[in-house]
């Protein structure tokens, strides 16, 4: 069989209705647009419309506020934090930072802008941490194990 001896099923295309064909055609005259009236012309927009009674979509009320300067945090646990050292081979000589977090396509949101760390699980490395805010508890492990920290804010 070849593309050119394929033959197309007689049951696949519908003839479309033809509309403004004349009266026994069964779509003539008013083309299935009833008799006068906006609904009959062309270009009606009147999807929201509730015969003159205030819409749906403004008689909500509006909410929701967005603030564009609000700093946006990542928060990382310290099995988090262990775990990509591990996975990205890095050397404790690394400072684990938001920029080194970004080199390694860790954090993909463009809007964080700062690190906090927060203290489920342990850290067995000692690398230095560069962060915005820590836990208490996090402060607490590091302080035991000996880490530098560079902490910018205080929580």
């Amino acid at each position: 069989m070849k593309l050119n001896e394929l033959k197309r099923l007689k049951s696949t295309t519908k003839n479309v209705k033809r509309v403004g064909r004349g009266i026994g055609s069964g779509k003539g005259k008013t083309s299935g647009s009833g008799h006068k009236g906006q609904k009959a012309r062309s270009g009606v927009a009147i999807n929201g419309f509730e015969g003159g009674q205030m819409p749906l979509h403004r008689r909500l009320p509006k909410f929701g506020f967005n603030n564009v300067n609000k700093t946006r945090y990542v928060e990382l646990n310290l099995e988090d934090l262990q775990s990509i050292i591990n996975k990205n081979k890095i050397n404790e000589d690394q400072t684990i930072s938001i920029k080194l977090l970004k080199d390694l396509s860790i954090i993909k949101n463009k809007n964080s802008q700062k690190l906090k760390i927060l203290g489920r699980g342990d850290l067995t490395s000692k690398n230095p941490i560069e962060c915005a805010k820590i836990s208490k508890s996090a402060l607490t492990k590091l302080e035991k194990i000996g880490n530098n920290l560079n902490i910018s804010e205080k929580s």
